[in-house]
């Protein structure tokens, strides 16, 4: 088997205003460091478009027909300070959530051994009935139900190591005792939920918060104390992980000083994870990560670990 990796050109089409930190480069720095023979072994995949039906698994009716609504026909509009949409940001956010539910068909069926998607716009911060902080659609759990509805999945753990923490799927698991979500993230900082208290109706959230400043140390002792056990703990059939990169030290917009092979790292513990209780299945999805070198550096580690598992 081998890793796949979901790509498509309708994520260049995703405009932003000048300026903006989630902007098309970061998917040109993917592939640019993706081109490396290295990498030649993934199997690269054109998105496909997602089923609008399986956005309700996450997100009200009303919701999906008002980001529809904010579509312009040209330029670019703000839907709040941060997240705006352009004339390509609808084929893009369905290809993002497409992209995730068809890697998640490929894992659970056996054809994949894992799979990254090289998505954007971003997913963890839309809440139910509200975009935020770059987002439209929240990806990952839309994934998340795809699997438990299209797979059987019993338990589906998502693991979010961006910087910032994913509120809204936390808000949309918090009484969900078949989804674990665990997050390490700085604060304070953007969007100011996930502290170490908000641990959810059934304890099934796991929040692991960073100070500004910290590093490898801080991050690996976050995860080995309490987000690896309660994996373990949780024992899912599935696990999801939110690749945020943001936590890279170049980044911009934190102050959390990881390196490469700390996404390394953490990749690999997840994959034991997986291999230990999961069956190996982990499907990973593009979060944040706004430095161009720092997002390709990291992103490459990641990748690199998941296509030593699957080979």
């Amino acid at each position: 088997m081998a890793t796949f990796l979901y790509q498509h050109d309708s994520f260049l089409n995703h405009l932003t205003p000048v300026g903006h930190p989630e902007r098309p480069d970061r998917i040109r720095a993917l592939k640019d460091v993706l081109a490396d023979p290295h990498f030649d072994a993934l199997v690269k995949i054109d998105a496909p478009m997602g089923d609008v039906e399986t956005v309700l698994y996450a997100h009200p009716e009303h919701y999906l027909n008002m980001i529809r609504d904010a579509i312009p026909d040209a330029g670019i509009t703000r839907i709040d300070n941060d997240t705006v949409a352009s004339p390509g940001s609808w084929e893009a956010a369905l290809r993002g959530f497409g992209a995730a539910n068809k890697a998640v068909d490929e894992v659970m069926s056996g054809k994949a051994g894992n799979a990254f998607c090289a998505i954007r716009p971003p997913g963890h911060h839309a809440e139910r009935n509200t975009a935020m902080g770059f987002c439209l659609f929240n990806n990952v759990v839309i994934a998340a139900r795809h699997a438990q509805k299209a797979h059987g999945v019993e338990r589906v753990a998502i693991v979010d190591f961006d910087v910032h923490h994913g509120n809204g799927t936390q808000d949309m698991l918090w009484d969900d005792p078949t989804a674990l979500y665990c997050s390490t993230h700085q604060m304070p900082l953007y969007p100011g939920t996930g502290a170490l208290s908000e641990t959810g109706e059934h304890g099934t959230i796991v929040n692991a918060p960073l100070s500004p400043g910290d590093g490898s140390a801080q991050f690996r002792e976050a995860m080995e104390s309490r987000i690896f056990p309660a994996i373990t703990q949780f024992q899912p059939d599935l696990i999801l992980i939110s690749a945020g990169f943001d936590a890279h030290h170049r980044d911009p917009l934190a102050q959390i000083n990881l390196h490469g092979e700390d996404f390394t790292w953490v990749t690999g513990k997840l994959l034991d994870l997986a291999d230990a209780h999961a069956s190996g299945r982990v499907v990973s999805v593009l979060e944040g990560g706004y430095d161009l070198m720092g997002l390709a550096e990291s992103a490459a580690c990641h990748i690199n670990e998941l296509m030593n598992a699957s080979s």
